[in-house]
């Protein structure tokens, strides 16, 4: 019998080829509710940037074991993203390998940005998992909407909770909003009031930073209820 790792616990992972790069567990908070987030990265980021570290203590506190991992880029100390099948690659390499360390009953795919996108390309490939949790999904490149990132989505059958800013310079609402009337009823949207790409807020908005971040842990949290183990 397996023993669940521990707080803190460093791994170092074969993502695919000659790459190789770092993964950290964090057990939940509270209670765990048998939920375990492999969390990717943005372009920009790396697994212990504040917004990241920043989401998973949110979400630990309701009860998500969470992992954290470099892409091979960033490992390196470059900050020119991996192409797109090493990302994919390398998201896999390491739900595999979290899988056979940590005892939870569903696997969460997803991440930041990017690293949602490269999460959410994996699962159109049918790679196993549970769900996908999205948070800032780049529906098209800034200044650029009539370049969607949308033609994979509709491939994806697990459920899907993605949560964007309504300022998002990545998202804009109407076009996403339309992609999503054409996908399947295991697709959840949730508009963040106010937050932009990095789930920031304007002091003139009445809400804070920490009141987007507990709004994004409280619907993750009832969101994974209804997530069942895949058979």
């Amino acid at each position: 019998m397996r023993r669940p790792a521990e707080a803190g616990t460093r791994w170092r992972v074969e993502a695919g080829g000659s790459a190789e790069t770092s993964a950290v567990f964090e057990p939940a908070l509270t209670s765990p509710t048998g939920a375990l987030f492999v969390c990717a990265h943005g372009a920009g980021g790396h697994m212990a940037d504040r917004g990241m570290l920043a989401v998973a203590e949110h979400l630990r506190r309701r009860g998500f074991h969470v992992v954290r991992f470099n892409f091979p880029y960033r490992e390196k100390g470059s900050s020119r993203p991996d192409p797109m099948p090493l990302l994919k690659e390398t998201i896999a390499a390491v739900a595999r390998y979290a899988r056979g360390q940590v005892a939870a009953d569903r696997l969460i795919l997803g991440g930041r940005s990017m690293g949602g996108r490269a999460a959410s390309m994996l699962a159109a490939d049918q790679f196993p998992c549970d769900g996908l949790l999205l948070l800032a999904y780049p529906l098209h490149p800034a200044g650029q909407p009539e370049k969607l990132r949308d033609a994979h989505l509709a491939k994806i059958k697990v459920p899907v909770l993605c949560l964007n800013g309504t300022r998002d310079a990545l998202c804009r609402r109407d076009l996403m909003e339309r992609v999503v009337d054409r996908l399947t009823g295991q697709w959840t949207m949730q508009w963040l009031e106010g937050a932009d790409h990095s789930f920031h807020v304007l002091k003139s908005s009445g809400r804070t930073d920490s009141d987007v971040l507990n709004e994004i842990a409280e619907v993750s949290s009832v969101w994974q209820t209804g997530v069942r183990p895949r058979r």
